[in-house]
């Protein structure tokens, strides 16, 4: 059984010394419920404003085969946003290092166990595919649209505000992204790097000001997932668009990425990619 904690972060790995497991153990995936920090921007259970995913991405996965030869992989997991709880990364790195060492029959008896192990935690089915290290599926790609980094805009303002959001009356179709987009663990203090990209329809968003408020939060401390999430709800309430995708490519760290997304309901999902710095 993983752990769970419904309001605090006292137990979980991040942060704390670990020592690194040999073998297969499931026990060591923690879980932390969204609803927590979905409170405080009014996300009620069971209503969400939006579909998603949480997609990660782990660089080092390793197991043995029958015969005790190493197999090297690349995985890619599915989290739905609609999930009760979501898995603290340092603890997903602690279990995935558990297979470095351990004997699978075949590839799909791996990916069998991950998927039991990390839908057990999450309180939701994930989605678990493995790739050669050289598939071509994980060759890096841009996002689409337009970028924002080059506008020259003055900015003191390192903190999430949504004051900084306004719209024109023109209703367009676009897509606009950032790669100038940094926030905080809220448990280490250290720093998650990251792309953003907005693709809606609706008033036409002011780029200065979207980019300022995106850029609001380097200073933010929280989990991928919730500021992701935030963007989105903010977006919802100042923009009012018609349609609404929110997607975040962050930087890997200890061989995990994580990518969320979030979009009104009934809008195309992203394709999955990776970028360059990924």
């Amino acid at each position: 059984m993983s752990h769970h904690r419904p309001d605090t972060l006292t137990d979980a790995p991040l942060g704390r010394e670990s020592a690194y497991p040999e073998r297969y153990d499931a026990s060591l995936l923690y879980s932390i419920p969204r609803a927590v920090n979905r409170a405080p921007l009014g996300i009620e259970e069971g209503a969400l404003p939006f579909v998603g995913e949480d997609e990660w991405h782990a660089f080092e996965v390793s197991w043995l085969n029958a015969r005790g030869k190493p197999v090297v992989a690349v995985a890619r997991f599915r989290l739905p946003a609609d999930s009760p709880s979501l898995i603290e990364s340092k603890s997903w790195k602690l279990y995935l290092n558990g297979f470095n060492q351990t004997r699978f029959e075949s590839r799909e008896g791996v990916v069998d166990s991950l998927m039991t192990d990390l839908s057990r935690a999450a309180g939701a089915k994930v989605s678990v595919e493995l790739f050669d290290v050289d598939d071509d599926t994980l060759m890096p790609r841009r996002l689409p649209g337009a970028c924002l980094d080059g506008l020259d805009i003055a900015v003191s303002d390192y903190t999430p505000s949504a004051e900084h959001l306004a719209v024109g009356e023109e209703i367009v179709e676009e897509a606009l992204y950032s790669h100038l987009l940094k926030s905080n663990c809220p448990v280490t203090g250290q720093p998650d790097w990251g792309s953003v990209l907005i693709r809606y329809r609706g008033p036409r968003i002011d780029r200065e000001g979207l980019l300022r408020y995106l850029i609001g939060y380097r200073q933010h401390q929280d989990f991928h997932e919730h500021c992701v999430e935030r963007i989105f709800v903010d977006l919802m309430a100042h923009c009012r668009p018609e349609r609404l995708l929110v997607l975040a490519r962050y930087v890997r760290r200890g061989g995990l990425d994580i990518s969320p997304w979030r979009a009104t309901p009934g809008e195309k999902p992203p394709r999955p990619l990776r970028l360059l710095r990924q």
